[in-house]
């Protein structure tokens, strides 16, 4: 490094060889006189080793959650991203007999405080307000519901049918009081006075399917479809990144692309549910957000 004091403001140039020729030295002008500093080789170093410590580095493969919440444009808290949810469910598709159904694990790509997603989730299943369902296909997969859209679908499908005495006394005294996802038979004929016709109606009726001898998972009737529908758009989006450049294409292109036969739900509930169950990562760029396919 070079510093010059010069009485005049002057422009010059060094050739290779003065400028080697100056190093350390002090030198003069005809023209003028002034003095030229150069620090010692090791200084530089010294500097830079200090320095260091206070750059801010960047970090390699980032990654951030995405959804409206993160978006700034979307649901901040967990009820209202819930009904946010529950719009991309394709009510159509099933004729409106099926009550609206949101994976607990897509709040997860809104929300990325799992525990305090869980908190909240809690608290409305405790108020009465949210049930909650082992959906099968999956040990970690659990569906919610809003209650008051459950029992209003499954006493439309029961409109007619002989089960449908049980079925309302099992909303009433069982659905409507207890946050379990399985009931055992001892409980359900001792604490909810059930008897075995009952249940097997109960069994009948699709709300409670079994899950072992003697006990039975809470269940949504006339679901299969939905399950089916499901995990085939969710292979077909998954395969969709996959298949793009380097594994990995922007939520926003997504969106946008056509989508293949087998997707039968909205793109975005689609994205929801590989986002929350980390079956791409989410990383930002300056184009928007990258998703990009995980290797199981």
């Amino acid at each position: 490094m070079a510093k010059f004091k010069c009485h005049t403001v002057m422009t010059f140039q060094l050739s290779h060889h003065e400028k080697s020729s100056c190093l350390g030295e002090r030198f003069s002008c005809a023209c003028h006189d002034f003095s030229a500093t150069v620090s010692p080789p090791g200084m530089n170093r010294k500097r830079a080793l200090i320095s260091d410590p206070f750059k801010v580095k960047k970090s390699r493969n980032v990654t951030e959650k995405f959804g409206a919440a993160s978006e700034g444009d979307g649901p901040t808290d967990v009820r209202s991203t819930l009904e946010y949810l529950m719009t991309l469910f394709p009510r159509k598709l099933f004729n409106d007999t099926l009550p609206q159904i949101v994976l607990k694990h897509q709040l997860y790509s809104i929300h990325s405080d799992k525990t305090l997603v869980d908190k909240e989730l809690n608290k409305l299943r405790e108020q009465g307000e949210l049930l909650m369902f082992q959906l099968g296909f999956d040990a970690e997969a659990f569906g919610l519901i809003f209650a008051s859209d459950y029992k209003a679908k499954v006493l439309a499908g029961e409109e007619g049918r002989g089960t449908r005495a049980a079925v309302e006394k099992f909303l009433g005294k069982v659905v409507s009081s207890c946050t379990d996802l399985s009931f055992s038979k001892d409980k359900m004929i001792r604490e909810f006075l059930f008897t075995d016709p009952e249940i097997t109606q109960l069994v009948k009726s699709g709300v409670l399917t079994v899950r072992d001898a003697g006990s039975w998972w809470l269940s949504i009737p006339n679901s299969g479809k939905f399950t089916k529908y499901f995990l085939q758009g969710r292979k077909a989006v998954l395969g969709m990144v996959k298949k793009s450049k380097y594994s990995e294409v922007l939520k926003a292109e997504l969106e946008e692309r056509r989508t293949p036969s087998q997707v039968k739900f909205h793109m975005k509930y689609h994205i929801h549910d590989i986002l929350g169950a980390e079956l791409v990562e989410s990383i930002p760029t300056t184009s928007g957000t990258l998703l990009r396919f995980v290797d199981s």
